[in-house]
């Protein structure tokens, strides 16, 4: 029998495997989409033609737009080029570079830090280069997935504690035995909006003699004073923090550092893999990171309005069925338990011309489907009561949470 004739009729199976499991993300309401927006990033943004008013990116401060940073970036494309065609370790890393690490370190009062490309790669690469199959590594049940992934990558021991729970983290450090500990967390919980307990955690790392990671892709430049993140919010400091910024978020621009201690920051570089075998990220955009550096430490106005913001949406929601969860940062999230509510929630705003993502498994966990509502110091206090009166329209049988 010639092969043409075994091969059976209709498409190979395992295409059909992936149009199953992509029925079956419909099915589920699990399905994603992507918007395709026109124009620079803002409170407003144009989507198919039509403006939004959108709740529904990281911007906090509202400088992914600032003409400053636009300048920066442009004079030192100009002078630089676009591309760094290496790695850090090769011939990428450029005196802007080299600058940009000493004022951030210097901004977060810490000895050294280092650039990475993404948050994601942040996360993985310090995770991974601090701990290996002989320790032990304590995350939190609801870290981003980025250091979820450094986690299972580094074949440590896990333990998964339940979110922001001491009591269980001090006795799992009591039992372990590993040689280095680490326990890696958010800083600011990205679907939640909570702070994680980093004065107790220090102290339990005091005790035990561990290190602290604390990813604060949401806490950079918003939390703190001057925006130096979550350990300043709680006057923190300590040589045992490895504190992992995000650069694309308040700070508008892209990447991300680690900082801490000075020997940890060269075990980075030396043993990072998403550091050692990546291309450095272009040079004009350290040097619009630079600017947005400096205007992160002086708009304090950027902060004080964010925390008016904040305060405004949750007066205008207290009491209503569909409360906030407890959050005092720009995340604030509104669960609503099912995918297809959260879905027809998402969407009744957007018809309302208000853009609100429907977050939904695996983000966050089963039958906690939400709402994630992102507030920017570009929004205006009118915009914030139209999105309120939106909201009380929209979502009357929310699930209550606490007010």
């Amino acid at each position: 029998m010639s092969r043409a004739a075994l091969r059976r009729p209709g498409p190979p199976l395992i295409f059909q495997r992936l149009t199953d499991q992509l029925a079956e993300l419909e099915r589920r309401g699990l399905r994603r989409s992507r918007l395709v927006r026109e124009g620079p990033q803002g409170p407003r943004i144009v989507v198919d033609g039509r403006e939004i008013l959108a709740f529904c990116s990281n911007d906090y401060l509202g400088l992914a737009n600032h003409p400053r940073i636009v300048e920066a970036a442009i004079e030192a494309a100009s002078r630089y080029g676009v591309g760094e065609g290496a790695s850090h370790l090769l011939s990428g890393h450029s005196g802007v570079h080299e600058r940009l690490e000493e004022r951030l370190a210097e901004f977060m009062q810490m000895p050294r830090a280092l650039l990475f490309s993404t948050g994601y790669q942040a996360n993985i690469g310090a995770v991974t280069a601090l701990a290996g199959p002989e320790d032990a590594i304590f995350s939190d049940a609801l870290n981003h997935a980025s250091l979820i992934d450094g986690v299972r990558l580094s074949r440590a021991r896990v333990v998964r504690y339940p979110h922001a729970d001491l009591g269980f983290l001090s006795g799992a450090l009591a039992e372990s035995g590993a040689s280095t500990k680490l326990i890696v967390t958010d800083g600011v919980f990205s679907m939640d909006g909570d702070i994680a307990p980093l004065p107790g955690m220090l102290d339990l790392c005091e005790h035990h003699d561990a290190w602290l990671l604390v990813d604060d892709a949401h806490g950079f430049g918003v939390m703190g004073p001057q925006g130096r993140g979550s350990p300043a919010h709680f006057g923190l400091r300590s040589p045992r923090i490895v504190y992992v910024g995000t650069l694309g978020k308040a700070a508008g621009v892209a990447g991300a550092f680690v900082a801490g201690a000075a020997e940890m920051v060269e075990t980075l570089l030396q043993r990072a893999r998403t550091y050692i075998y990546t291309t450095a990220a272009p040079a004009m955009l350290a040097a619009a990171v630079e600017t947005s550096l400096e205007l992160i430490r002086e708009d304090e106005w950027r902060r004080e309005r964010l925390r008016k913001l904040i305060a405004v949406l949750r007066r205008e929601l207290r009491g209503s069925q569909g409360a906030l969860a407890l959050s005092d940062t720009p995340i604030q999230p509104l669960v609503l338990g099912e995918n297809s509510e959260a879905v027809r929630a998402s969407a009744a705003l957007r018809e309302r011309g208000i853009l609100v993502p429907a977050i939904r498994p695996p983000t966050v966990p089963e039958g906690t489907a939400r709402l994630r509502i992102s507030l920017s110091a570009a929004h205006s206090e009118d915009d914030v009561l139209r999105l309120a009166a939106a909201l009380r329209e929209v979502c009357p049988g929310g699930a209550a949470m606490h007010a």
